[in-house]
């Protein structure tokens, strides 16, 4: 019984997805468009895209090769790590292929849909990004892009995450990516799927959930530090109406 109704409501919900929702384009078979020498140069120039980014951001943040480069570029080695980076992105935008020769593996084509749920993704993916640049400024965005370890080697002050408690320390060295479901939400919610548009969606979403290595002690720390965050914010504003 329990399997039958879970069959009912799965083909209740696929159906009132396809009212919304086309699946399967009617444009070019799945067929046809995978044995397209076209689409398949393009997803083969994507797919080295992305393992040109993920090889960069991996690499260089492996722990031999993070010291040799350490021990070369001393504090300039953060700032080089984030140059890179952008460069890489850089790359891959100007160089991306998309695939127009292949159906989207779903798209929005009914109205009312058509007009409120590309507004929806809009909405969503703004939210998402004031998330993202909200916490890059709790994180100390300075020591991110590596601006805090040249102003404190030209001080004296040696590596800045050696005045970091010991937690913080802990929850830094396992904190890959502080905002994997944002960058998940922009990655997946999309009027249109397109197939170039799910291999980096796919990609990335797996390069994430390999990353991803915090523990309940860090979320204890990152709960505390938030809660810190609200109180020194609150009493803020108490001494401006006061």
């Amino acid at each position: 019984m329990a399997s039958v109704g879970l069959r009912g409501w799965a083909l209740c919900t696929a159906t009132l997805l396809n009212s919304a929702f086309v699946f399967i384009s009617d444009s070019t078979p799945w067929l046809v468009a995978v044995q397209d020498s076209s689409v398949l140069g393009s997803l083969f120039v994507d797919l080295g895209l992305l393992a040109l980014f993920i090889v960069q951001h991996s690499l260089l943040a492996w722990s031999p090769v993070k010291q040799a480069l350490q021990s070369v570029l001393g504090s300039l080695n953060r700032t080089a790590y984030c140059f890179t980076t952008a460069l890489a992105l850089q790359i891959l935008m100007r160089y991306w292929q998309p695939v127009t020769g292949a159906p989207c593996l779903w798209s929005v084509r009914q109205p009312p849909w058509s007009i409120w749920f590309p507004l929806l993704c809009f909405s969503l993916h703004f939210l998402c990004w004031a998330i993202v640049c909200s916490i890059l400024m709790i994180f100390d965005y300075p020591e991110l892009f590596g601006i805090k370890q040249v102003y404190y080697s030209c001080l004296g002050l040696g590596d800045p995450l050696s005045h970091k408690s010991p937690r913080a320390q802990r929850l830094l060295s396992h904190l890959r990516h502080p905002v994997c479901l944002e960058l998940g939400v922009v990655l997946w919610l999309l009027p249109a799927m397109s197939l170039d548009r799910l291999l980096l969606a796919g990609t990335l979403s797996a390069y994430l959930a390999l990353a991803h290595s915090l523990d309940k002690q860090d979320l204890a720390y990152l709960c505390v530090k938030h809660n810190h965050k609200l109180q020194l914010f609150a009493d803020t504003s108490d001494h401006k109406e006061e």
